[in-house]
């Protein structure tokens, strides 16, 4: 047992024997990597390669640009452009890396927001706070707080504010997926904002959109501590209404943009998708659904299925940012 997990079990756990609040422990989590990944999905699907990141010549990148510093921590995002000025504003991608609220990082989606920028995108890969830093709702707010820098400096960019996508893997599809169903909402603001946290898109790539629902594997914590508990820092019995809250599908309605969702074979990574669907159907909100089988969950990494998904992307955002008259 690792020491992060030693020290948040100790916390959770009581002389009573009930849950107690999980406390941030400040330990960084490093255990999700893009290497180890690899690693443990070549064993299953030996014909696998990591999609080359090799950066296009008709892409630039600004590193290490600061958006946000709550706390003591700097926020910083990266921001991949076509090399050539366009004649006109282009939409954006903001990309939400993935690893269980508590891991992973922002480099995680270099490849997919260079590759994404060559077609014509602008495309943000962002931090936020993951749970050993903050619990829910940080990392709602962190990311509403990138949203709205984008808008705030899109002169600079060259960014049409009528055009942000929001876009994240695992966790960061659950992420995506919620930041974009309460576009308009009050829930997640902490302050009246200058720039709206709207976005006119959403992709999910294999993210959950609710925590409490049949489908859902989140939260069973008899055997270890949940990635899920560890971000909302109770049990699901504990404080359902935060589990709840957080759950996309249980926002869905009229103000819900346009959504993709491309998903592996791994069912409970989709938890309430057909259920937000049929809800958006009763809107009339536009939704498309890829998935790939016998895929691992982390495909989004790999070829033979990295190409596919950007194209699914490239497809779907030009059909909701340019659509045919």
């Amino acid at each position: 047992m690792n020491k992060v997990a030693l020290i948040s079990i100790l916390i959770l756990t009581t002389v009573t024997g009930c849950w107690a609040q999980i406390v941030p422990t400040g330990v960084p989590d490093t255990s999700f990597t893009l290497r180890s990944a690899y690693h443990h999905e070549k064993k299953n699907h030996p014909e696998i390669v990591i999609a080359d990141s090799t950066m296009p010549e008709n892409v630039t990148v600004q590193r290490n640009v600061v958006f946000d510093k709550p706390g003591e921590k700097n926020l910083y995002l990266d921001i991949y452009s076509p090399a050539q000025k366009a004649k006109t504003k282009l939409p954006a991608v903001l990309m939400v890396h993935g690893g269980g609220w508590r891991s992973g990082n922002r480099s995680h989606n270099n490849t997919l927001a260079r590759q994404l920028a060559a077609k014509g995108f602008v495309t943000a890969t962002a931090d936020y706070r993951l749970s050993t830093q903050a619990l829910y709702p940080a990392a709602v707010l962190d990311l509403k707080t990138a949203i709205r820098w984008l808008r705030a400096n899109a002169e600079t960019y060259g960014i049409d504010t009528a055009k942000i996508a929001i876009l994240g893997f695992s966790a960061g599809g659950q992420l995506a997926a919620l930041i974009g169903t309460t576009n308009d909402s009050k829930l997640y603001e902490e302050r009246t904002p200058k720039f709206s946290s709207r976005v006119q898109a959403i992709i999910d790539i294999d993210g959950t959109l609710a925590f409490i629902h049949p489908e859902s594997g989140e939260g069973d914590d008899s055997r270890s501590i949940s990635a899920a508990t560890y971000w909302f820092g109770y049990s699901k019995t504990e404080k359902p209404e935060r589990w709840h809250e957080a759950a996309a599908l249980n926002h869905a309605g009229k103000n819900t943009p346009p959504i993709l969702f491309i998903n592996s074979s791994v069912a409970r990574m989709h938890a309430g998708r057909d259920d937000m669907i049929r809800k958006l159907n009763q809107f009339g909100i536009y939704s498309e659904v890829h998935t790939f089988s016998d895929a691992p969950h982390t495909f989004m990494f790999f070829d033979p299925w990295f190409k596919p998904t950007l194209h699914y992307i490239d497809d779907f955002l030009n059909r909701v940012f340019y659509p045919k008259k």
